[in-house]
């Protein structure tokens, strides 16, 4: 099973930055406003934190996830998300993320394996708990759906992407 010292510095940036572009795509694909936005940061963060603690697991999500819980790593994330994403308009922060993906699921294919298919549906799973976080569309608090359409639609980029099924 691999960890860290399975990849390059670059090659892990990518990794930690994946589990943040996987619920910022989502996010950027159908603004929700500060309110529905603060949820699915939220429901992001929730996920990579429980996928630390999840003895069941694959052990390279569980790294990931754990190197968000040190400084260095959330540095690095942090860093690495500004300089990607600074100054793009929310179309090119999809396309960013997306790509992103992909080169994270790549990478995983190349170097870990036996714990890509984990991994990816980890990523998967971040995106799909952002979409679910906050109602799209909603009007004083009436109306909305909990998964918009653009939602969908990028749900099923990063499933392609991750060469999951949609």
């Amino acid at each position: 099973m691999a960890g860290k010292s399975d990849f390059s510095t670059e090659g892990w940036k990518t990794l930690l930055e994946s589990a943040m572009m996987a619920g910022i795509a989502v996010t950027a694909s159908d603004p929700s406003g500060l309110w529905g936005t603060l949820k699915e940061s939220i429901a992001s963060a929730r996920s990579i934190v429980a996928a630390a603690h999840d003895s069941h697991a694959a052990e390279l999500v569980r790294a990931v996830a754990a190197d968000y819980e040190t400084a260095e790593g959330r540095t690095v994330a942090r860093e690495g998300l500004r300089a990607e994403l600074y100054g793009k308009k929310p179309a090119e922060i999809v396309n960013r993320a997306l790509e992103v993906l992909k080169e994270a699921a790549a990478l995983v294919d190349a170097k870990a394996p036996a714990d890509a298919a984990s991994f990816k549906t980890f990523l998967q799973h971040i995106a799909h708990a952002v979409a679910e976080a906050a109602k799209e569309g909603v009007f004083l608090g009436f109306g909305g759906v909990h998964v918009s359409e653009a939602e969908k639609a990028t749900l099923s980029h990063i499933a392609e992407n991750l060469g999951l099924p949609t």
